[in-house]
């Protein structure tokens, strides 16, 4: 492996200060920078640009601001509402409808004192925030909801994900490891709660009503679906270009990062419910989806065609059955994608995976490689491994982009 540094025009940091990729801090989100690298080398006029794995939706994003017709596919409804917020236009009216309604909301967090809250039903909610800021939230949300009809649909968006944004800022939410933690509480300035509140509001939303100014060539098409399933919905030999980061093998839930935002926007009202749509995502392993990971044997024999792949298993399992099963299901769902994701790409497509290796124990997991194998056995040609920077935590672990092109 050549000497690689952290890059970090390749990560999500890259993203924080461009036009509205940086609105809400989800982990992990890959560069707007790489998607812009991939469309320069493969846009075309009759471009046709498919993510299958939405996520924050960086590559429609990109997409949208460049003109370039793209769809994007998610199983995650809030993830889908959340890249049509951001890679939408919004008129005059909009825009100054946010201004005004914001003001409202800026009056309530300074000076209205009231029993009228709306607060989600998240276990231990106490855990995220502060009894003070909870009820200052709660006030806020309140308002929102009764808006619905007072408001457009985008108006109501813009003032949704501010909502987000701060409440994330006031939480008890810690971004700096691989995966969200806790911290202590929020500690207030001088001033206070109600106006430290303020102060993130006012800056958020000034922040957010900039980017939304900015200009959106071609909106993208967003579609719930199941990255399995593609062929059901989507349109048969069609696109011409793939740009995604799929979930990791890393046994890391993305749930678990989204179980704020979703509670407080209504996607969730329990943690069953957070289990059951992490076990129909690729990957997943948050609530009751460990337990079914863990009783997990594939539906038919069918072998995941990389040399090494039964070794490693074996390997991972001499330490934790679970983990072995976890590696196992997740390439057994890549290739029921792949498969997929044949037949919705014409002849001549290009195809580009950013993913990154894995460690269980002492165990290294090549998912560079093992994609590469999983794309040829697709039916996909002319495949490629290039390693794109070093990660942050363990030494061996790197991004790479896997691709490939349909013949």
């Amino acid at each position: 492996m050549q000497q690689l540094g952290l890059s970090h025009h390749l990560t999500h940091k890259a993203n924080l200060n461009q036009t509205r990729y940086g609105w809400l801090r989800l982990t992990p989100a890959y560069s707007v920078n790489l998607v812009k690298d991939i469309l320069g080398s493969t846009l075309s006029r009759d471009s046709l640009v498919l993510d299958p794995f939405c996520g924050t939706g960086t590559t429609a994003l990109v997409c949208a601001e460049k003109g370039v017709l793209a769809d994007t596919v998610d199983i995650n409804p809030f993830l889908l509402w959340l890249t049509k917020t951001k890679a939408q236009s919004y008129n005059n009216r909009d825009l100054n409808d946010f201004k005004s309604a914001s003001e409202k909301l800026a009056e309530i967090i300074t000076t209205w004192i009231t029993d009228e809250i709306w607060t989600p039903p998240i276990h231990q909610i106490e855990k995220w925030w502060d009894q003070d800021i909870l009820h200052i939230l709660g006030q806020v949300m309140h308002a929102i909801r009764n808006m619905e009809g007072l408001y457009s649909s985008k108006t109501l968006d813009l003032l949704k994900v501010a909502f987000c944004r701060v409440m994330i800022v006031h939480s008890s939410a810690s971004f700096n490891h691989q995966s969200m933690s806790f911290k202590k509480q929020y500690n207030y300035s001088i001033l206070g709660a109600r106006d430290d509140l303020y102060i993130t509001w006012k800056a958020t939303i000034d922040n957010i009503y900039s980017a939304a100014k900015t200009k959106i060539l071609q909106s993208p098409r967003v579609f719930l679906c199941d990255a399995r399933q593609l062929s059901t919905l989507l349109p048969h030999n069609y696109y011409t270009c793939v740009i995604t980061s799929p979930p990791y093998p890393n046994r890391m839930s993305y749930i678990r990062e989204l179980r704020p935002y979703m509670y407080w926007l209504g996607y969730l009202n329990d943690g069953r419910e957070a289990g059951e749509l992490d076990w129909k995502a690729i990957g997943g392993t948050w609530g009751i989806a460990t337990s079914k990971v863990g009783k997990w044997t594939p539906p038919v024999n069918r072998p995941i065609p990389y040399p090494e792949f039964s070794e490693i298993l074996e390997k991972i399992a001499q330490r934790s059955d679970l983990l072995s099963r976890y590696v196992h299901k997740y390439f057994f769902d890549m290739i029921d994608h792949l498969n997929e994701l044949f037949i919705v790409t014409r002849s001549g497509a290009t195809i580009n995976y950013i993913v990154g290796n894995s460690k269980f124990y002492d165990v290294l997991l090549p998912v560079e490689e093992i994609f590469a194998a999983l794309f040829e056995a697709s039916g996909f040609v002319e495949i490629k491994i290039k390693p794109l920077r070093k990660r942050t935590s363990k030494k061996e672990l790197y991004e790479y982009i896997v691709s490939a092109t349909k013949p």
